[in-house]
């Protein structure tokens, strides 16, 4: 009996010290620094610890060993309450042991990129921007011109598309809806589209803060007197429908070309925006200078020259001829 009892006894000890040992190596390879040699980005799928710990291994994050998948299995499992996986763009640290790639995985934050959508792009350029973001899902309706807000937009990777554009039309009717209920009345703007409208074509006359207002009041006052807005943009705008620059310089046949949106041709503002200005252009529109003024030139500084009567105006653009003159000849 004793001797049973005696062999009984040491099978016990030698499984106790046999799983003490297991815990001990587990212990060991838990929090043991991982393979990677540097911080690393990775992308973790949709699915189960299986798929996860592939992924993983696949980026070097993990070894590729049965103790490393028996321990990072069984690790998961007792400390799920911990939470789930996180199907996002994550970040490891170099050497980032079994326990902080848990950590990560369930607590880490997603990598956020950013989306810069620039004052005065028409909606072609928008969409081209937007179908080649990188780190994006899905296809997307094609916007309407003048809808999407300028501004840099956050996301984390695999969000649809079709959600970021949303998102940019939703700030749009926001700042319109702000200029439009704080805005100066003038009988000419009779609604958010007409603003919108002013706003594009000031956007893409100048980058000058100081002279958009300026530029505001030129078009209402040539509104008011029933003038044509003569506004070069929209020319450009008819002819390629926002497609980006013409290749040439804007000849005498393209003034005269009789398309909706040129205001050379066209009394009025034209019948959409033609392109998405931002929100310098929309509070122009909505507060315009005070003035008189009529015509407006390019001064060949980066800015314009503005004048109020037909004979002023004649001798700033013979003043900015001069200057590009000089310019031509001028040594280099």
């Amino acid at each position: 009996m004793r001797r049973v009892l005696a062999a009984l006894g040491l099978v016990f000890l030698v499984l106790v010290v046999s799983a003490l040992g297991i815990v001990f190596v587990g212990v060991r390879q838990y929090e043991a620094p991982g393979p990677l040699i540097e911080e690393r980005t990775v992308v973790i799928p949709h699915g189960g610890t299986e798929q996860v710990l592939l992924t993983l291994q696949q980026a070097g994050v993990l070894d590729t060993g049965v103790l490393t998948r028996n321990v990072f299995e069984a690790a998961t499992a007792l400390t799920r309450v911990d939470g789930a996986f996180h199907a996002a763009e994550l970040v490891f640290p170099a050497h980032a042991s079994i326990q902080q790639t848990l950590f990560v995985l369930r607590h880490g934050r997603p990598v956020v990129h950013r989306l810069t959508v620039p004052e005065g792009l028409s909606a072609i350029q928008i969409a081209n921007l937007l179908e080649h973001a990188p780190y994006m899902d899905g296809s997307f309706p094609f916007p309407a011109e003048g809808s999407v807000m300028p501004l840099t937009y956050d996301y984390e990777w695999g969000m649809p598309r079709a959600q970021m554009l949303s998102r940019m039309q939703h700030a749009m009717d926001r700042a319109l809806d702000q200029a439009w209920e704080g805005r100066d009345v003038d009988p000419t703007i009779m609604n958010r589209q007409d603003l919108l409208v002013l706003a594009s074509m000031i956007e893409r006359e100048t980058g000058n803060p100081a002279e958009r207002p300026m530029v505001a009041r030129v078009f209402l006052n040539r509104l008011h007197q029933g003038m044509k807005l003569q506004s070069d943009p929209t020319v450009v705008y008819g002819l390629n429908q926002g497609a980006g620059p013409l290749g040439h310089a804007l000849s005498h046949a393209d003034l005269m070309q009789p398309t909706a949106y040129n205001t050379y041709v066209i009394a009025g503002l034209p019948p959409g925006p033609i392109c998405s200005p931002g929100q310098a252009a929309l509070q122009a529109a909505a507060h315009p200078a005070p003035g008189d003024q009529l015509y407006f030139v390019a001064n060949g500084q980066g800015g314009h020259d503005f004048a109020a009567t037909l004979g002023d105006h004649n001798r700033n653009v013979s003043a900015y001829r001069a200057g590009r003159r000089v310019q031509a000849v001028a040594p280099r």
